[in-house]
């Protein structure tokens, strides 16, 4: 079975980062206070206050995270609650719930996630050898 995908059919999975995870912390765990980090961080428990200038951070599916959270890009699989910039990019994942302001160039949603917030995509989506997609002077009919 060498090149077949394992995972069942219908899975809306997002692939996870491709960086291996530097720290984490366990679903008994219970954080409160002001937490910054280097590369990838796992949190399946429960933490209230601030993440700053930090990697990517990887909420897990037992994980409520409530607060402020400045990362490069946030992974939810869990819960989310807060203020949140993600200068890279936001993935909500199938069971991922994310609730408050929310501020990313990027964002993808994968069928069953919730946001329920205000949302300002802010930055650089695109590179800039992209824009020649947009540079053509043509006018597309929204409707023939």
């Amino acid at each position: 079975m060498l090149g077949k995908s394992q995972s069942p059919k219908g899975d809306s999975k997002l692939p996870p980062p491709p960086e291996e995870i530097s720290a984490f912390l366990g679903k008994e765990t219970v954080f409160e206070g002001k937490m910054t980090f280097e590369g990838v961080f796992r949190l399946d428990g429960k933490f209230e206050g601030e993440i700053f200038e930090s990697g990517t951070l990887i909420v897990g599916e037992t994980a409520v995270v409530k607060g402020k959270i400045a990362v490069n890009t946030l992974v939810v699989n869990g819960l989310v609650e807060g203020e949140i910039q993600a200068k890279g990019r936001v993935e909500i994942h199938s069971t991922g719930k994310l609730y408050g302001n929310l501020s990313t160039p990027i964002i993808t949603i994968a069928e069953g996630g919730v946001f329920e917030g205000n949302c300002k995509m802010e930055g650089k989506p695109y590179q800039e050898g992209d824009l020649h997609l947009f540079a053509h002077g043509k006018d597309f009919p929204v409707s023939s």
